[in-house]
């Protein structure tokens, strides 16, 4: 599966509503048949910053960036954006969440 986060450091005049800005492109991305999750976060260190997890099939990823939803995305949210955002992508052996080893909850 691939495995992504992405960092976007949010203008000011959008942080509070960057959820409802991003809510066609999460709905969309997540309709995709590869696409495993799409999760926003605010970072709590940073109110103008959205953390975005994301993982797709091996295959989903490649329809995922090429997708009209995609790009329509890449081109609205840049106006909104303070920085190019920062961007963490590995494919790893995998399928979806697993239960952490070193904390279990009988």
């Amino acid at each position: 599966m691939y495995f992504i986060v992405v960092k976007f450091p949010v203008k000011p005049d959008y942080a509070d509503r960057w959820i409802d800005i991003v809510d066609d492109f999460t709905q969309a991305t997540r309709a995709e048949p590869g696409n495993l999750w799409f999760e926003w976060s605010r970072s709590v260190e940073d109110p103008n910053e959205f953390v975005l997890v994301e993982a797709f099939t091996d295959d989903g990823a490649g329809s995922h960036v090429n997708s009209d939803h995609f790009k329509k995305a890449m081109t609205d949210l840049r106006k909104r954006l303070t920085a190019t955002p920062k961007i963490v992508s590995r494919q790893i052996e995998g399928e979806g969440w697993g239960e952490m080893g070193e904390l279990q909850i009988d």
